[in-house]
């Protein structure tokens, strides 16, 4: 699920106003393939904080194959999995704000292209507006479904980790449960004996030693005859680690109480924090707070940031700083960061961590880009990924 989401969009019993027991859902054919549903769920995250504002989404290549981990150089198979996802229907069936039975469906993508190494793909503007409500939709941490090797666990995850918060996803006919993990097609699957130990088991199994919860199935029966299944939810501590990219260690941090009272959005904070380290935003927060007659404090820290504003040299009136090569380079990847896209940036981040380890690792969680540590792989890593882009910023 990961970066520039809030927690509360991660997460959620899918609730509707006072209809306290009903959860809206829904619901996506499993006939995916576990790198399909990876694309899915990257698509979306990359989408969603302009749902509803935007028609057409981009995301380019590199990072796309770098979340969900293939080769980006075959183009054909992330032709076949864009194919898939555009002959997928998703379908809900629903209580609106008022209590009023809705029911749809819709491709899960209304179109996708690929040229000049970027990916451009859209939503139906019926499905648009229903993944956009975080009491209907829950989006999937990236760092988890990583871990996941099946696409049936992957699907049985997906489908309860939006119950987490209820601890059960309520009874579903077997009917619903084979459709929503793709093997409704299947007559060999009508037998409960062989869904359990070719699906039920094995996904509740890797779920239970993959994710940050734990599923337990139970089922009820209509004579001798299972008819329906559920799945009750609880979290599981010893994965709860998972949960980083949510957010909760970033907002214990003192930094970003600072930036919610002074009105900065959830995602921005830990945007901000994530990319220039608590160090960093601290150091902005307190030149900003000691700047007279700012009306705007929040729009006068978020051009700090990018444009690095620093404390005034009291070196006398002859001082021209001429800034070394050092504070360029510095800035250039300022600049960097801030040409990519929140996911472009999880992307890199996740990229270039894989490189470090021990203290210079911890340095870059903590100051990010800025980090001093870590300063040269930086350079090395930047220059990699954007040729010639310290052409102006060595000396």
């Amino acid at each position: 699920m990961i970066e520039d989401i809030p927690k509360d969009r991660l997460t959620g019993p899918l609730r509707r106003g006072s209809v306290k027991k009903h959860v809206a859902a829904i619901h996506v054919s499993g006939k995916l393939s576990l790198l399909q549903r990876k694309l899915s769920n990257v698509l979306l995250l990359n989408a969603y904080d302009m749902l509803g504002e935007r028609a057409v989404f981009q995301i380019d290549a590199r990072t796309l194959a770098m979340m969900v981990g293939y080769n980006s150089n075959d183009t054909e198979t992330l032709k076949a999995s864009l194919r898939g996802l555009a002959e997928t229907i998703a379908e809900w069936d629903m209580l609106d704000e008022r209590g009023r039975q809705e029911w749809g469906v819709s491709s899960l993508l209304s179109f996708a292209t690929l040229k000049e190494g970027v990916c451009s793909y859209a939503y139906s503007p019926a499905l648009a507006e229903k993944l956009r409500d975080p009491k209907v939709f829950a989006l999937i941490n990236l760092n988890i479904q990583r871990r996941f090797t099946s696409g049936h666990a992957l699907a049985l995850y997906e489908n309860c980790y939006r119950f987490v918060r209820t601890g059960s996803t309520g009874w579903w006919p077997l009917e619903t449960f084979r459709r929503l993990m793709g093997v409704n097609d299947s007559a060999y699957y009508e037998t409960f004996k062989h869904l359990n130990a070719k699906i039920i088991k094995p996904a509740v199994a890797e779920v239970n030693r993959t994710s940050n919860i734990v599923v337990t199935p139970e089922t009820r029966k209509r004579g001798r005859t299972i008819t329906d299944i559920r799945f009750l939810i609880d979290k599981n501590p010893q994965l709860a680690i998972l949960d980083l990219d949510d957010g909760a260690g970033v907002r214990n941090a003192p930094v970003y109480e600072r930036l919610c009272a002074m009105g900065i959005s959830d995602r921005l904070a830990r945007q901000w924090i994530a990319e220039h380290g608590e160090g960093a935003v601290g150091a902005k927060l307190d030149y900003v707070a000691g700047q007279d007659g700012v009306r705007y404090p929040a729009r006068y820290l978020a051009a700090a940031l990018r444009d690095d504003y620093a404390p005034a040299r009291e070196e006398g009136p002859s001082d021209d700083h001429v800034p070394s090569a050092r504070e360029r380079r510095l800035r250039r990847i300022t600049e960097l960061v801030a040409a990519r896209t929140p996911t472009q940036r999880d992307a890199d981040r996740r990229l270039f961590m894989a490189r470090l380890g021990g203290s210079e690792r911890a340095d870059f969680e903590r100051h990010g880009w800025m980090s001093a540590i870590c300063h040269d792989a930086i350079c090395a890593f930047w220059a990699e990924l954007v040729p010639d882009a310290f052409a102006d910023a060595v000396g």
